[in-house]
């Protein structure tokens, strides 16, 4: 889960001479303590702390507003999900390590794709060149779902599919591979994160300028509430956000304002909210503070279910569940001493944990340097099952409930997540905030400051900035190296498919994309036609982009918006 911009605090950073000891605010001879989001934290808590906040909430687990938990029994009746993040190189080689995984106990896929599929390229387009399949498998058309999956049972495990740009073309070859080999789409269960707004803001892998890419979005929730309803067309990914700079607080209160703008556009095709937001989910990112990440978390099911029963008239309680997974904490991870990520990586993981995540997909101790081998894996699995099998993670819901200092702070996080919120209303609504880049620059003023801060050591990283070893040695990690064979055998492969499929059937079938684009119209049947076809990814963007045309990042980025 982790991305380029999560390894600002890997880069070699020598010891500054403030950084010996802890940043130090005296007051009568306590030290002040801040967490990231901007909330004092105060030596000690009593019941008085939750008296002085919001009325408390007495709500059990699986009752409204869920600040507990979205099930009665939580992880009493089943355990989180165990969902890796992988792929690498082409369907085969995926196909092998999905099923290493699941030979050891994974629960869940979640699919990693390379570069040129995330932004809309196919293997032998010239922008794709030194990129196939360097940090996720490659995909051109069904065939290679149609490899990536074989062998697994589509209804015994389910699947992400971590990809945005050109989601509603992965999710279109995602169905129509499950309805090839004899699945029930209306009964099919999985994910896309399919959440572009985000990768303006955190990550870059656009196509489309902002308007007709949230337009795709509600196409997707759109065509799976009337064709797939158990199928989830959005993960809204607060992750990336974070990683990108935001404070746990932003990272929750964006996301929501994120989810609300593509509720706002399914809603006006006339969809109901309970026929589509029980299938929302979120990407929470998990490194940090426990205890300001697990409030978090409580405080965002709370303002979740607020926000989409009060605000939006739900009237079933589980449209207000706030389905997540808690992925990666990739910025925490680090280059220096990276068996220090271990133990990194099972904190997170009792994070997520403590903070009720339903799903958890934990980054590797070697993911700051490379794609994880199959030992890195393992480990992050076994640290999830440890948790399950001798910890006592599942013994009981929301084990850090009714805790003075928990309480208050979920209050203190709530109150964060919706002045992020009102921030964001402020500059006229999220999706204008990103045509405008001025979340972006928000985002990156905040990134450029916590870099100051590893540089100077007011923000203690071990192994980095502090308990720095003057004879370091080499870490031992063990380096995925670029298959320049496989790339060239996956271009071998895209274009035996294009000499063996019907091609005239292919530009039937792009002719009314086109059409369909250019009148507003739901593109997914078209693209679902167009994928059975064999048409490529390349070959349906460039049809999209005849219509929708490309983005173009805003001019004044780094304009004050404090």
């Amino acid at each position: 889960m982790s991305t380029a911009s999560s390894k600002i605090a890997s880069s070699k950073i020598a010891p500054s001479k403030e950084a010996s000891a802890r940043p130090r605010s005296v007051h009568d001879g306590v030290r002040r303590v801040v967490n990231e989001s901007g909330i004092e934290i105060k030596p000690l808590y009593t019941v008085e702390d939750i008296a002085a906040g919001a009325p408390p909430d007495l709500s059990r687990p699986g009752e409204p507003p869920f600040t507990r938990g979205i099930h009665a029994l939580m992880y009493r009746h089943r355990p989180w999900t165990m969902r890796q993040y992988t792929g690498f190189a082409n369907a085969a080689d995926t196909n092998a390590r999905f099923k290493y995984l699941i030979a050891n106990g994974q629960t869940g896929l979640n699919v990693a794709f390379d570069l040129a599929t995330q932004c809309g390229y196919d293997s032998d387009a010239a922008e794709a060149m030194g990129e196939v399949g360097r940090v996720g498998m490659a995909v051109d058309t069904l065939r290679d779902f149609e490899i990536a999956f074989d062998g697994i049972d589509l209804d015994a495990i389910t699947v992400s599919l971590t990809v945005n740009g050109s989601a509603a073309i992965l999710i279109a070859m995602y169905l129509a591979m499950a309805e090839k080999r004899g699945y029930d789409i209306s009964r099919l269960r999985g994910t896309a994160q399919n959440d572009i707004l985000k990768e303006f803001i955190g990550r870059g892998t656009w196509v489309f300028p902002v308007d007709p890419s949230v337009k795709l979005v509600a196409d997707t929730i759109e065509y799976c509430a009337k064709v797939a309803p158990k199928y989830s067309p959005v993960s809204v990914c607060g992750y990336h956000i974070r990683e990108s700079g935001a404070t746990p607080a932003e990272e929750m209160g964006y996301a929501f304002s994120i989810a609300k703008a593509y509720t706002d556009a399914a809603l006006a095709r006339g969809l109901d909210i309970d026929e589509f937001a029980g299938r929302l989910s979120f990407n929470f990112n998990i490194f940090g503070n426990l205890f300001e990440q697990v409030a978090k978390f409580r405080a965002g099911r709370r303002r979740w279910a607020k926000i989409v029963v009060d605000e939006y008239g739900a009237k079933n309680p589980s449209s207000g569940w706030l389905r997540m997974i808690a992925g990666g904490g990739g910025f925490g991870l680090t280059i220096e001493q990276p068996e220090n990520n271990i133990m990194r990586g099972a904190y997170y993981a009792l994070i997520a944990a403590l903070g009720g995540a339903q799903t958890m997909a934990l980054c590797c101790y070697d993911e700051a340097y490379t794609i994880p081998t199959p030992k890195a894996q393992r480990l992050s699995l076994r640290t999830m099952q440890l948790l399950i099998e001798e910890i006592g993670l599942t013994d009981t819901a929301d084990p850090l409930g009714g805790s003075y200092y928990v309480e208050t702070l979920t209050n203190q996080m709530e109150e964060k997540i919706v002045e992020a919120m009102k921030w964001v209303d402020q500059q006229g609504g999220i999706v204008k905030a990103v045509a405008e880049g001025v979340i972006q620059a928000r985002v990156s003023e905040y990134a450029y400051q916590r870099q100051r801060a590893l540089e100077n050591g007011t923000l203690r990283k071990v192994g980095v900035n502090c308990y720095v070893e003057s004879e370091e040695e080499k870490p031992n990690v063990e380096l995925h190296p670029y298959d320049e064979m496989g790339a060239i055998a996956q271009v071998e492969s895209l274009r035996r498919i294009k000499a063996e499929r019907d091609n005239a059937a292919v530009e039937r079938a792009l002719d009314a994309v086109r059409a369909d684009a250019a009148a507003a119209r739901n593109v997914m049947p078209a693209l679902m036609q167009a994928v059975k076809t064999y048409a490529t990814v390349g070959e349906m963007t460039r049809a999209l982009i005849d219509i929708y045309g490309r983005f173009r990042e805003p001019t004044q980025l780094w304009r004050q918006v404090a």
